[in-house]
């Protein structure tokens, strides 16, 4: 018997109606989904833990495959395994770190390329420990903060800090590329520690000035692992995101970026965190979060 089709609002929520199946079980795909409900290393505002099921929920407006406007279909033949969430200790965040690595490693044996449902900023780099195999490892961060912090509030696991501990911890680790900063609070040293490294910081001013110049600076040819922080966009876009930034990324710049980093490199990995939807009573924000990942991956699978 065919299985019925359910409205967006009807049936079991895994991911674009993807089959439900466990890290370690018994699949292949082109795309395996994970979830970190995890936001315990915030420092402000709580929410992102809810994010995985939310982004699940919206994710059912966008099942594909996709016609366009210009006849074209996207996601036709790509496959999708939902890999439910992380099981995550209440008050263990060492524990959880590990755990997060290990399901994702699991992943990655699984499919083409693993998409990660955040959680704060802070799962990213136990989700980077995941590619320590990868060869000449890039990041191309999307995010109003720089995320490179050593130390916050006696913290150095905080949602400040995951791509400083990544550079760290990880040799294959090699650039980090982060568009959209802006803002009134950043760490000196952070900002001085991720130059002494070689990072490209591009700041908001420089998107909006000229994007097409801008997107000459990602990098071409390599393993590029993306990760997207929801308080990249502007909060008038999406507001749902523990620390919003006003004049961030419309949606349209933020999916040139991405459509071009797909275009240039080879994703090996994909993340979109920091997304709260318990701040936005309207919904908007984890529609906009579920078409991101959707729209990015018809751009990996083109």
């Amino acid at each position: 018997m065919s299985q019925p089709t359910h409205l967006p609002y009807g049936g079991i929520p895994t991911f674009a109606r993807a089959p439900h199946a466990p890290p370690d079980g018994d699949w292949r795909s082109d795309v395996g989904v994970l979830g970190i409900p995890f936001d315990l290393a915030l420092g402000f505002r709580p929410g992102a833990r809810f994010a995985p099921r939310a982004l699940r929920e919206a994710s059912l407006r966008y099942v594909p495959p996709f016609t366009g406007l210009d006849g074209v279909t996207r996601l036709a033949g790509a496959t999708f395994t939902d890999a439910g969430d992380v099981v995550l200790p209440s008050l263990e965040p060492e524990l959880a770190r590990d755990r997060t690595t290990g399901a994702a490693r699991r992943i990655r044996e699984r499919c083409r390329l693993p998409v990660f449902l955040g959680g704060d900023h802070s799962v990213t780099f136990p989700l980077l420990r995941a590619f320590d195999d990868v060869p000449d490892l890039h990041v191309v961060q999307l995010d109003a903060h720089l995320d490179f912090t050593d130390t916050r509030n006696d913290t150095r696991y905080s949602n400040s800090s995951p791509f400083r501990r990544a550079a760290e911890a990880l040799p294959n680790l090699v650039h980090i590329t982060t568009m959209g900063l802006r803002g009134l609070r950043f760490d000196p040293e952070a900002v001085a520690a991720a130059r002494a490294r070689g990072h490209t910081l591009i700041p908001m001013e420089a998107v909006a000035a000229d994007l097409a110049g801008v997107l000459t600076q990602l990098p071409t040819g390599k393993n590029v692992y993306l990760s997207v922080d929801a308080d990249a966009l502007d909060p008038a876009v999406l507001p749902g995101t523990s620390s919003p930034e006003p004049d961030g990324l419309s949606y349209g710049q933020a999916m040139r970026v991405l459509a071009e980093t797909a275009r240039r490199n080879t994703v090996v990995g994909f993340d979109l965190v920091e997304l709260a939807p318990n701040l936005d009573p309207t919904g908007r924000s984890e529609l906009i979060g579920a078409r991101l990942i959707m729209e990015t991956l018809a751009e990996v699978f083109r």
